[in-house]
């Protein structure tokens, strides 16, 4: 049994960092700051050069050192002026132009960060007088670094598990009184180290992940002046002096201190630890940015610290069901001392859940918006997974609450029974013995109806934390009405479609212009950007439109290499209409894909 045991750890620790690796690695994370519009617009051409570039976002933004880079034609970084927000406008941002611009397509790209703490990148092409092929010399790469992303997310899962394992076994010590409390030091004592640990690597990775740079940067005296000006740097720097603050209490209370401390006055320093080691997450996330941030703030906190009671809990409930060889059973007669233990532990455990409950539908409401975004974003699509692991928690709890509730009542076999003396008379003759209660369950058989809800809490950290890297439904939707709609009579219809053919360097983004995008005679423009971002050459490029209601199409558009763009100078489009655009990109002789996409066409 006890190689089993073994075993069971090896694969707990093989099967845990094979998750943080695989989450470290997986697709780049959503950014919560959505791009509401830009002037000049993207793509659009301009009879005279303008004088800035504005970007309006969906959430206030930071500024970076360089968040505009602005290329000329002939992919030349232009001198710009310094970068900064609108006046009162804290969501948009600008950078003014040179005075002269020569005729020709300019191409836009910036990083800012959002006011949740994740950075958000992007480009965009304007053209002063007619569109021009820009050379094929790849611009730099502004969306991400591998490694930095790989290693900031890594440190984000770690310090939400560790977190949750060091509140959830200070809050079942110091509620649930259990025996043998010594076992649960040195979990406490590693999840207070990973916690640090992590907490440090944010700070010493917030700089290059903002700036998407390579993670060897990350000890630059200027990173680090920058990061601790920044809130998130603020926020990480007190999590670091609590956790400083709390190890250095320790030795005091060890000494026995703590015995001429009322156990209230330990219970409300321990409180105030825990609220404001929550609020150093709950300042920095989703709940920061968008409506009733003060709200959001509280219930964001109050989440994170329902969920240390309740997975933390359990890990210290289960490391506390374990057998220990050398203790002696308890003499008969004599409850179980883990009896009053888990019954504790269950209160603590239903009082958790619906905190989570509650704190959770407001989250989800606030985060989605809508019935729409549930399924018609990734953020919606997430929330669904997560709720279906809640739903698998909660069974997983029901099931240990029934176990906890046959410990907790005795049978009545079990109760004496109470034998009235006559008035008068005679003694009554002695009743018979009854019959031995059943015993007792054990509650060390609870170990297994525990470490499954515990797993599956597992399960439902990770996908809470995989929210808070995605851009929430509201913001999705609104970023999407801000595409849609037209800033008065525009000029042209410009649609990006992103496509892949499967092979390496076999991605990126076509851009067509439909000029005025309007039913009957329409100019195409299409423009395709490498995976670099740059603009590339491809041999063969087509182009059709279907309006499948009116069984109108497919209406092949003719559209011709003209040196680097693809163009047809007219295009009829006979009615107005949603219709489909079907675009096919060949990159080599043999590599090959076709996209869709719909598109507005008005009156």
């Amino acid at each position: 049994m006890r190689d089993a045991h073994r075993w069971l750890r090896r694969l707990t620790v093989l099967g845990t960092g094979l998750l943080l690796l695989l989450l470290g690695t997986a697709v780049p994370a959503s950014a919560h700051a959505a791009l509401r519009g830009s002037d000049p617009a993207d793509g659009g051409v301009l009879k005279s050069a303008p004088r800035r570039v504005t970007l309006t976002f969906t959430e206030s933004v930071g500024l970076l050192t360089d968040s505009f880079r602005v290329y000329d034609p002939e992919n030349h970084r232009l001198r710009t002026g310094e970068a900064d927000h609108a006046p009162g406008r804290s969501d948009t941002a600008r950078v003014p132009l040179p005075a002269r611009l020569a005729t020709g397509t300019y191409t836009v790209t910036w990083r800012v960060v959002s006011a949740d703490s994740h950075p958000v990148s992007g480009a965009l092409t304007f053209s002063v007088g007619k569109r021009t092929a820009a050379p094929a010399v790849p611009l730099p790469d502004r969306a991400e670094n591998r490694a930095t992303t790989s290693l900031y997310d890594i440190a984000r899962y770690l310090a939400y598990l560790s977190v949750a394992l060091l509140l959830g076994t200070v809050a079942f010590v110091a509620y649930c009184r259990p025996p043998g409390r010594a076992r649960l030091r040195r979990p406490a004592l590693a999840a207070w180290g990973v916690l640090l640990a992590s907490t440090a690597a944010l700070f010493l990775l917030r700089a290059p992940y903002e700036e998407g740079t390579s993670p060897t940067g990350a000890f630059a005296l200027s990173a680090l002046t920058r990061t601790a000006t920044t809130r998130p740097g603020e926020l990480l720097l007190a999590r670091l002096a609590l956790l400083l603050l709390a190890a250095a209490c320790v030795p005091v209370l060890r000494r026995g201190a703590w015995r001429r401390v009322p156990r209230r006055a330990l219970l409300t320093a321990a409180a105030v630890f825990s609220v404001a080691l929550s609020l150093t997450w709950a300042a920095a996330e989703h709940a920061s940015a968008g409506p009733q941030v003060p709200v959001a703030v509280a219930s964001a906190a109050l989440h994170l610290l329902a969920m240390a009671a309740w997975m933390g809990g359990l890990a210290a409930l289960l490391l506390t069901l374990r057998r220990d060889p050398a203790a002696e059973p308890a003499p008969a007669g004599t409850p179980e001392p883990l009896v009053g233990t888990v019954a504790r532990f269950s209160r603590l455990a239903f009082a958790s859940v619906t905190v989570l409950a509650v704190t959770g539908v407001y989250q989800s409401w606030r985060g989605l918006g809508s019935l729409d975004a549930l399924t018609g974003t990734t953020y919606g699509h997430v929330l669904l997974a997560k709720l279906a692991a809640v739903a698998l928690l909660l069974a997983a709890a029901s099931r240990s609450r029934r176990w906890t509730a046959r410990l907790v009542s005795p049978s009545p076999a079990a109760r004496p029974a109470r034998v009235p003396e006559p008035a008068t008379g005679p003694p009554l003759p002695p009743e018979p013995r009854p019959e031995p209660a059943p015993a007792a369950p054990d509650p060390h058989r609870l170990r297994r109806p525990v470490l499954a809800e515990l797993a599956t809490g597992v399960l439902v950290l990770v996908l809470t934390t995989l929210l808070t890297s995605i851009l929430p439904g509201r913001a999705a939707a609104e970023a999407a009405r801000s595409e849609a709609a037209p800033a008065g009579i525009p000029a042209a219809s410009v649609t990006t479609i992103p496509f892949d053919v499967g092979t390496p360097g076999g991605h990126g983004k076509v851009q067509i212009t439909l000029d005025p995008g309007r039913a009957g005679t329409n100019s195409v423009q299409a423009v395709v950007y490498g995976p670099d971002g740059g603009l590339a050459s491809v041999p063969e490029l087509r182009l059709s439109m279907t309006l499948a209601a009116q069984r109108v199409g497919p209406l092949d558009a003719k559209v011709t290499d003209r040196g680097g763009y693809w163009a047809a100078d007219s295009f009829a489009l006979p009615i107005p209409g949603t219709w489909t655009m079907r675009v096919t990109v060949r990159v080599s002789d043999v590599d090959q894909v076709t996209v869709s996409k719909t598109v507005r066409v008005v009156r």
